[in-house]
Order: structure tokens, then sequence, then C-alpha cells
């Protein structure tokens, strides 16, 4: 069986090829690492879930295209892999289909660009 072909590392500007099942070249595994924050589970996650929809009951990208929804996932506006911070300042509440289009954005940008931007379509609507 042929081996999957090899991606650029997602770190901006690194040209480096790494086989599919890495996350990054050898010299910036570490630094995804050493930026990595710790991730809330368990107890305290769903209390701070039940928190944040209790206070932000609609979904964020929903309101914005003018649509009513309720969130059901909790997403990071910026992806923890990003160096995005696992707090309040950085959580939005997103429905299942803003999340997935959100999510399958984010990967589709990271194979093509490594570590790029969102641009999704949710309701027919650019967002």
């Amino acid at each position: 069986m042929p081996k999957a072909p090899r991606r650029p590392c997602p770190h901006p500007g690194c040209k480096v090829l790494i086989e599919r099942k890495q996350r990054a070249c050898r010299k910036h595994s570490r630094v995804l690492e050493a930026r990595k924050p710790e991730r809330i589970r368990g107890w305290r996650l769903q209390q701070r879930r039940a928190a944040y929809f209790a206070e932000h009951p609609l979904c964020r990208l929903c309101e914005r295209a003018g649509v009513v929804r309720l969130a059901t996932e909790l997403d990071h506006v910026i992806p923890l892999e990003q160096g995005g911070a696992d707090d309040w300042s950085n959580l939005q509440g997103l429905c299942h289909d803003c999340h997935a289009a959100k999510t399958a954005g984010e990967r589709r940008d990271r194979q093509a660009v490594g570590m790029g931007g969102v641009d999704a379509t949710l309701h027919g609507r650019t967002v």
C-alpha cells in the first residue's frame, strides 16, 4: 500500500515536509507543545458550559446572520492549537451546524496554508 503524501509543517512560513501523522516538524513541535494551554475537563468544564450558555444562550454566528438558534456547543474563537486561551474571553456558543462548518474551515485552512483563518459559509451566508 502506498504511503500518504507528505504535507508542510503547519507553523507559519515553515516549508519542511512532514508525515501525515505528525503535528509539526522537529523544530516546531516543541513550540506547539510549549504554547499548549491546560484544557479544562470533566465537572469544571460542565459547570463552565452551563454558566456560559445561561449567559449566552444563542449561537453567535447565527445571530450575526440574523438567524435565531440555540447554542449547543462551546467553541474556542481562536483554537487552542493556534495559541488561543482556554478562558472565558476566547469562548463562543455555537449551534451544531455552525460549529461543524467552523471546524471544517479551520481544518481545510490548516491543510492548505498551515494554521490559517476561517472562511466558512453558514446558513447560505459567508461569515
